[in-house]
């Protein structure tokens, strides 16, 4: 697996937004540089309906040129030929995903902790989220808000794992989430609730893009 562009990474599922397709082909417009499909919670869709909903945004990511994850789901990874999956601490071990999805795909793995961010670097991660750094109402599962400083530690311990924080970004506070180490930024209503998902992706990736090239400069 080749190295992925995590700057700008967008999560969302058919109950994040009235009409999921047409945000995220806004959002694919606005510069979103990576997509996770996420269909989980009590409206989530199944069966055919998530297979088709599913195969829908692929195309789209397809279209744009922009990895399409799979959260949780590896069978489903495997049969659409995603480019990876993402896994969460109850969900699929990350070993095992790695071993079933083989060596080329993508595998992201949300973490907590120290020890978390280091199981899952050895059992294969190409990176791992952490958060939630800000309060969020997007995940009925969310972990208690967390900041940055974990974001920093599991930086400086492991300088070759790459670090989305999620979890309550925005453009106007995007900055703090760079300065601590990450390599992107991953939103779900900051993209799929706004007016113009577009606009707001924009905003975003342009928030990202200045922290990361004001912190090189530092450097």
């Amino acid at each position: 697996m080749g190295k992925t562009d995590l700057t700008l990474y967008f999560i969302m599922g058919s109950m994040n937004a009235e009409k999921p397709l047409s945000v995220l082909e806004d959002a694919l417009k606005g510069g979103v540089t990576c997509f996770q499909f996420r269909e989980k919670g009590p409206r989530a869709l199944v069966g055919m309906e998530k297979r088709a909903f599913a195969e829908s945004c692929q195309r789209l990511c397809r279209q744009f040129g922009v990895p399409f994850i799979v959260n949780d789901d590896v069978d489903l990874a495997l049969e659409m030929d995603a480019d990876g999956v993402h896994v969460g601490q109850d969900d699929a071990e990350a070993r095992f995903a790695r071993e079933k999805i083989g060596a080329d795909k993508i595998v992201g793995v949300s973490v907590h902790t120290v020890e978390e961010a280091r199981r899952a670097m050895m059992d294969g991660a190409d990176y791992v989220g952490m958060g939630p750094v800000y309060q969020t109402s997007s995940k009925d599962d969310a972990k208690p808000v967390a900041g940055t400083t974990m974001i920093t530690v599991v930086g400086k311990l492991f300088p070759d794992l790459p670090i989305v924080g999620i979890g309550g970004i925005t453009a106007e506070n995007a900055d703090a989430v760079f300065e601590a180490g990450a390599s992107g930024l991953s939103v779900i209503s900051a993209i799929a609730t706004a007016m113009d998902p577009e606009l707001a992706a924009r905003r975003l990736r342009k928030a990202a893009l200045r922290s990361m090239y004001g912190r090189r400069a530092v450097r």
